[in-house]
């Protein structure tokens, strides 16, 4: 656990990449497996995870972060898409991956799926928006965490235009929306904010004990 938070105080939000240096397939597939793992809202998971590679689309999309040069010099960029009208089809498949991972006739998570499919649909449509955009963060966390662990550098970014990114990757036709996104690689020697100390609220001013 000390190597843990040892981890966690090494990272920060890197604000320059070394565009020379790529992650290798077995630390990716390591980051890609933890942001699968993440934990969600009854297990739904409703969010797509894109992983952009491709330099003209990052070209694209940097324009559309108002030009940080993060999106483009980073070995890999993260887009986490939420679903932005989850519906009975979502969990109706939700449930046959339970059923089949667990195995258990479908007609044994009846109840658990008419729950869950009850409470999704008194959600209004922006409702549901906004419900299904924070399950994205847990799994931003995850990564984040993950990446630490490696000592993979990582900046989580909401300030980028998501309707120009929804455009740019096609998310309107597939019904996504991207909600945050997570450029990951190696920070640049030149990046100063490396050497920044952390900031962050002490524990007697963060935690309130009752």
């Amino acid at each position: 656990m000390s190597t843990y938070l040892e981890n966690l105080n090494w990272r920060y939000a890197t604000k320059k990449f070394d565009a020379t240096k790529k992650i290798a397939d077995a630390d990716l597939n390591t980051i890609k497996e933890a942001v699968r793992l993440s934990a969600s809202s009854y297990g739904l998971q409703p969010y797509k995870v894109v992983i952009v590679e491709n330099p003209e689309i990052r070209e694209q999309l940097k324009a559309a972060a108002y030009g940080q040069t993060q999106v483009t010099d980073a070995s890999h960029l993260f887009i986490f898409a939420n679903d932005v009208n989850v519906g009975e089809d979502a969990v109706n498949k939700y449930m046959t991956n339970i059923s089949e991972t667990r195995g258990l006739p479908l007609e044994a998570l009846a109840g658990f799926s008419d729950m869950v499919k009850g409470s999704i649909a008194n959600l209004s449509a922006e409702a549901k928006n906004n419900w299904t955009a924070k399950q994205t963060y847990i799994a931003l966390g995850n990564l984040l965490n993950a990446a630490a662990e490696l000592k993979i550098d990582a900046t989580p970014m909401e300030g980028f235009n998501a309707a120009a990114f929804n455009e740019i990757l096609g998310f309107d036709k597939l019904g996504l929306n991207a909600s945050v996104i997570a450029p990951i690689g190696y920070r640049h020697d030149e990046d100063e904010a490396q050497h920044y100390k952390k900031v962050r609220k002490s524990q007697e001013e963060l935690f309130i004990k009752l």
